[in-house]
């Protein structure tokens, strides 16, 4: 079913198009990616469980691939994913002029240093997003993620070294208890509506149609929702959709080991309430790099905040024209911008 209205809105609250069927246009078909089964990953209980089987991983892909890189950011996932790249691999950190990735690189240099990697800085501007945003957003027949663009140009630049796989370490959050400023809280039902929607479609759209069915799958009681299973199946979507297509229109293979785990014991959340968010990993960090300080857990950058500050907003008739833009962060501006680039592309 075509439904422009319907396909903006899901964008707006959730950063894809959730509902398998419906599209912008005619001809257009949004494919979500779907998580690795449970019965194809392997249970872990310790870090060094989770040593073993990262290691059985990756030996079984060089048995496959001479050349393997990385996306390497400062924190803990990728760092220690790392540490089992043979020495000389190559290694991709994000930076750019804003000085939003300052902290991520100077960790990574100290990683790359340690493991003797190949680093490799790839910039991002404005002038990036708006010549990779087309290409990933024709990939998803659908306005994307801001990371997207960076992914792509990382994978480009990697072809070019004679990379011929790229690990990251996107599902570490997610398979371990890291998004812990929305798993933490015992959210209400409205509650938790009102912390994980990105961007609330009637806020910024002429149109807006209500995504409430989605949330409505998840709901345990009047004010209660399984927001726990709400995070293993809608956010995994959309996060792991976005490394995919981005890799994917690249044409550059790519690897998770983290998403191959589950855990074989229930969540400590008694140990994530008291700041020790992905303890199984930050374990394995403490058994890679003793050296070196637990990093402060951040998502991973995009310079979107000082490239969208006085950016006045969108233009066409499917944004209200009194959207509050002082008050969207560099994020929420990137998807309105991202949007209607879209629009202007096949509309």
């Amino acid at each position: 079913m075509n439904n422009k209205d319907f396909c903006l809105s899901s964008y707006m609250a959730f950063r894809f198009i959730w509902k398998d069927g419906m599209d912008f246009y005619k001809g257009f078909k949004h494919t979500n990616y779907q998580p690795v089964a449970r019965e194809e990953q392997r249970g872990v209980k310790t870090s060094a469980d989770i040593d073993r089987e990262i290691r059985r991983q990756i030996d079984e892909l060089y048995e496959k691939y001479d050349n393997i890189g990385i996306l390497l950011s400062g924190g803990m996932d990728s760092a220690n994913l790392a540490t089992y790249l043979k020495p000389g691999s190559h290694a991709y950190t994000f930076v750019s002029d804003t000085g939003v990735f300052d902290n991520d690189v100077e960790r990574a240099k100290q990683y790359c240093k340690k493991l003797n990697l190949v680093h490799h800085l790839i910039s991002i501007s404005f002038d990036d997003y708006k010549k990779y945003t087309p290409i990933v957003m024709a990939g998803k027949w659908s306005p994307v993620h801001s990371i997207e663009p960076q992914i792509y140009k990382a994978a480009i630049c990697a072809k070019k070294e004679g990379v011929e796989m790229m690990l990251t370490g996107e599902s570490a959050d997610l398979i371990f208890g890291g998004m812990d400023k929305l798993i933490s809280p015992l959210w209400t039902f409205d509650g938790f509506v009102k912390r994980y929607t990105f961007l609330e479609p009637g806020l910024v759209l002429t149109n807006p149609v209500s995504q409430m069915e989605l949330y409505e799958k998840y709901r345990t009681g009047e004010d209660s929702i399984d927001y726990m299973r709400f995070m293993d199946e809608v956010f995994a979507i959309e996060s792991s959709g976005s490394y995919l297509n981005a890799f994917g229109m690249a044409e550059m293979p790519y690897y998770d080991p983290y998403a191959r785990l589950v855990m074989t014991e229930p969540l400590d959340m008694a140990r994530v309430r008291g700041g020790e968010p992905k303890y199984l990993v930050r374990g394995l960090y403490a058994m890679k790099y003793p050296e070196l300080p637990i990093p402060t857990k951040i998502p991973m950058p995009r310079p979107v905040d000082a490239i969208f500050k006085d950016w006045e907003g969108p233009q066409r008739e499917e944004f209200r024209k009194d959207i509050p833009m002082q008050q969207l962060t560099g994020n929420q501006k990137w998807q309105l911008w991202c949007a209607e680039q879209f629009l202007n592309l096949y509309d």
